[in-house]
């Protein structure tokens, strides 16, 4: 956990005093790179020779652990309109992003600037806290809860945090929990602007 938030926090430092040397696109860079580590966390998944022994034997309930994090992410955004100064409307619409900041950035600036730009900070917050709180809630709470945490970036950013805090069995729910999510979130947004009259 320790080494992930010091990767992070050195590479913010990097970008920053040396933006001018950079100039090609990172984000080709970064995409290769999660590509390389989802092929290795495949690998590691695939040595296990129980893989498919210990998906039969878990609960069937873990099937609906998208949906229940979706419907919990949005009641958390809610909950948060008390504590804002946005309406629950927007705090739904931005809380429906599930950790999915350039998508939900994109969508709700299409109905304001401040909007958009707000939930691309509250996006890439859940992606970053996720990320540092993932170890302990799959250590102190449960692993299927820290799948939660991730919500739409279970199954990409995330995904090598979860495979190391838990097992290979909770990996392939990560990923599937994460694709479900980034099926729904496309649909869910303009839904979500236009039952609110955004």
């Amino acid at each position: 956990m320790i080494a992930v938030s010091c990767a992070v926090i050195i590479g913010m430092l990097l970008g920053y005093f040396t933006k001018s040397h950079f100039e090609f696109d990172i984000g080709i860079v970064i995409q290769f790179g999660l590509y390389f580590l989802l092929f290795f966390i495949g690998i590691d998944i695939g040595k296990n020779e129980n893989i498919i022994g210990d998906l039969k034997k878990l609960n069937k309930k873990v099937l609906f652990l998208p949906f229940i994090t979706m419907l919990s992410s949005l009641a958390g955004g809610a909950v948060a309109s008390i504590f804002l100064s946005l309406t629950m409307p927007e705090t739904i619409a931005v809380s429906a992003g599930m950790g999915w900041y350039s998508f939900s950035a994109i969508e709700l600036s299409k109905v304001s600037v401040e909007l958009g730009g707000i939930a691309f900070l509250s996006n890439i917050f859940r992606e970053l806290l996720a990320i540092i709180f993932i170890p302990i809630i799959a250590k102190k709470v449960g692993a299927l809860e820290s799948v939660s945490v991730a919500g739409a970036t279970a199954m990409d950013s995330v995904l090598p945090i979860i495979n190391r805090s838990t097992s290979a069995e909770i990996s392939i729910i990560s990923f599937y929990s994460g694709l479900v999510i980034s099926i729904v979130v496309p649909i869910l947004i303009p839904i979500l602007v236009n039952i609110f009259s955004l």
